[in-house]
């Protein structure tokens, strides 16, 4: 094995996202340089034509600003297929239409309920700026959408719903006008599934066609030369993303960000070297897992990947 030494970063002068981590390659050391390697990987899949770009990622991020960082990748073309949780649905539109807060990890829950005031992490998410503007906003939309009809997928109402909202701040919007499909395995897990729960009890004759979606999903994912995947956190969006990909020979580059540990033999903590056991990633593939606050590591390195875009 040919060794390299491990260099310093030298912060002389005002260095550029991608400067920094073109450093962060070199310095040999822990999460610093995989953020260098994930940009790495990211570019390569991005810039191959035949390579279909899968991006999935938790609710969660969404009630954050990292929400811009999502619709900077998807306004830029540089993804093709979302896959995601019922929550990003929410705190999208939600944002889109009203405000989220500033609050701490350590606040009295107890006083924000009292307050209706719902706390995720330290963001506070009013109820009015939540359930409320929701169900004033999907009813309507729902309404126009399904008139004439009884059967519809997650990826055709969401595509439908993001053909009506009229804001550039919102990644339904983005996905709608660039053609970039949102699957939501889980759509009953959040208030726009609530929504849609709450439209069915008096049109009975309503289905959700799960498997409308996962035809969609083979389609792409065998009519695709190549795929890669920017996974963010675990759960279902991440599964799914790596279940389908494992019938064509699995992901041929991976970026996986996470904060969990894998010694529960969780999903969510797996490194994607496991996932190269299943088949869901494939043995010759190029990937890394980052360790961290996707918070943190996301909007690096797609700042890093935009520059080099930008370059070339």
């Amino acid at each position: 094995m040919k060794r390299r030494a491990v260099k310093d970063i030298k912060l002389d002068g005002a260095l550029t996202v991608n400067e920094l981590i073109g450093q962060m390659k070199d310095m040999g050391g822990f999460t610093g340089r995989k953020l260098a390697e994930a940009v790495d990987i990211a570019e390569e899949m991005i810039r191959k034509e035949d390579c279909t770009v899968f991006l999935s990622f938790p609710a969660c991020i969404m009630a954050t600003g990292t929400r811009g960082v999502i619709i900077e990748l998807v306004k830029r073309k540089l993804v093709d297929v979302i896959i995601t949780t019922c929550g990003t649905l929410d705190h999208d539109l939600a944002r889109t239409w009203e405000n989220y807060y500033h609050g701490d990890f350590q606040m009295d829950d107890v006083k924000l309920h009292q307050e209706e005031i719902s706390r995720l992490g330290n963001v506070l998410v009013p109820n009015t700026s939540y359930g409320v503007i929701l169900e004033e906003k999907l009813t309507p939309m729902f309404r126009e959408i399904m008139n004439g009809r009884n059967s519809i997928s997650t990826r055709e109402i969401i595509d439908e719903v993001g053909a009506r909202v009229d804001n550039e701040d919102s990644l339904l919007y983005w996905c709608h006008r660039n053609e970039v499909p949102v699957f939501v395995p889980g759509i009953t897990d959040g208030s726009f599934g609530s929504q849609l729960w709450m439209y069915y009890q008096d049109h009975r004759n309503l289905r959700i066609d799960l498997f409308r979606d996962e035809q969609d999903l083979s389609d792409i994912a065998f009519g695709a030369e190549e795929t890669g995947a920017i996974i963010i956190g675990g759960g279902i969006s991440k599964h799914h993303t790596i279940w389908w990909n494992q019938f064509r020979g699995g992901l041929d580059h991976a970026i996986y960000l996470t904060t969990a540990a894998e010694y529960d033999g969780s999903l969510s903590g797996a490194q994607v070297r496991e996932a190269v056991s299943w088949g869901k990633v494939s043995e010759t593939a190029d990937h890394v897992t980052v360790e961290g606050d996707a918070t943190i590591s996301l909007p690096i390195i797609v700042a890093s990947l935009m520059e080099r875009m930008e370059e070339q």
